[in-house]
């Protein structure tokens, strides 16, 4: 197979784990024989300093004319005067509204060899297994904004529509697992809430009557996620509360580093990034965790490439790994040693290649 990964590494961190990322992906080519190009672009904060926008056009036409996007992070402290007329993280909302990504899933799965990396008891975190559906492009986040010097607004809203294209994503996604939903939302106090109760039963009792679902309030939901993990399959949730409840979640693996995620729409390109930021304080240092961005490319094999064997292989070599030993700094017991992010990289292309 020829493809064209569009590569924006963005700020912070993002440059280095987008890179041990490619390396993965070059060994998949080597080993599967397919033929990637890279082509690398601005986002955020660095396209900010190179052009005055954080997406420029270039970044865009690389980005849709690519089978797929991975994504670093963007924004750090250089750029994060609150009243900045632009800003690294409008760059990254826009590139999601442009790629018409509206899912974004974000799986959420221990291991069992590293449950000492959890701050809860391995007891409650063995056999965890979730994936949150949070929808990407409505909500508070691309809703009008305003403020004044005694005042500030910003607007939370749903469509019928968008409640109901994610949700048919998360009816798909539990039908391959375990077949059952939870809905998240805030019906008792927010309209948007309660018209995302109305949608989402709806379209899970019409179109997944197979699927079990229930609603859950999101306090209800952030208390769960650490009481009782192992109860959650799906996890569906509008734009907030899903950035909200994975960062959350990932305390259930042990690490921000470990978790990827993948924004999709209805077209094949799709957009690969881990959950963490830029972590501009570790920035430079070589100690980054790549296991967050490395899963990201393999949900890009699977999700916008259709490459089911290659992706399962990417994933199992981090298994691997990650079950000899290999731990970065955030995940190291302490007082233990721990590998910077390049070996721990080719410790990931070593079991991948046995």
């Amino acid at each position: 197979m020829k493809a064209r990964i569009a590569v924006l590494g963005g700020d912070g961190i993002g440059p280095e784990v987008t890179a041990a990322a490619v390396r993965v992906l070059e060994a998949v080519a080597r080993r599967y024989g397919h033929e990637f190009q890279f082509v690398e672009a601005l986002i955020g904060g660095a396209a900010i300093d190179a052009s005055g926008s954080p997406l420029p056009p270039r970044t865009i036409d690389a980005c849709r004319g690519s089978d797929g996007v991975l994504l670093g992070a963007v924004g750090g402290p250089k750029w994060s005067d609150p009243g900045a007329r632009v800003r690294p993280e409008q760059g990254l909302l826009e590139l999601r509204r442009v790629l018409g990504v509206f899912a974004n899933l974000r799986p959420v799965r221990t291991i069992p060899e590293m449950l000492d990396a959890s701050p809860l008891r391995p007891e409650v975190v063995r056999g965890v297994d979730i994936v949150v559906v949070r929808e990407l492009t409505g909500g508070i986040y691309f809703g009008r904004k305003s403020r004044t010097a005694h005042e500030a607004e910003d607007l939370c809203i749903y469509t019928a529509q968008e409640i109901e294209r994610v949700t048919r994503v998360a009816g798909r996604l539990a039908m391959q697992r375990r077949g059952h939903v939870v809905s998240v939302d805030k019906a008792n106090v927010l309209e948007t809430s309660r018209l995302w109760r109305t949608v989402v039963e709806r379209v899970l009792a019409e179109e997944f009557p197979q699927v079990r679902f229930e609603h859950m309030l999101v306090d209800a939901a952030a208390m769960h996620l650490l009481r009782r993990p192992t109860s959650f399959d799906v996890v569906l949730t509008e734009n907030m509360f899903g950035d909200i409840l994975t960062d959350e979640a990932s305390m259930l693996v042990g690490s921000l580093g470990l978790l990827p995620s993948a924004s999709l729409g209805t077209e094949r390109v799709g957009l690969y990034e881990p959950i963490h930021g830029s972590a501009p304080d570790i920035a430079g240092r070589g100690i980054a965790n790549p296991i967050g961005t490395i899963l990201s490319a393999a949900m890009l094999l699977r999700h916008s490439l259709g490459l089911e064997a290659e992706a399962a292989a990417v994933e199992s070599a981090v298994s691997h790994a990650l079950a000899a030993g290999v731990r970065t700094a955030d995940i190291a017991p302490p007082g233990s040693s721990s590998l910077g992010s390049e070996a721990a990289t080719e410790a990931v292309i070593a079991h991948f290649e046995k």
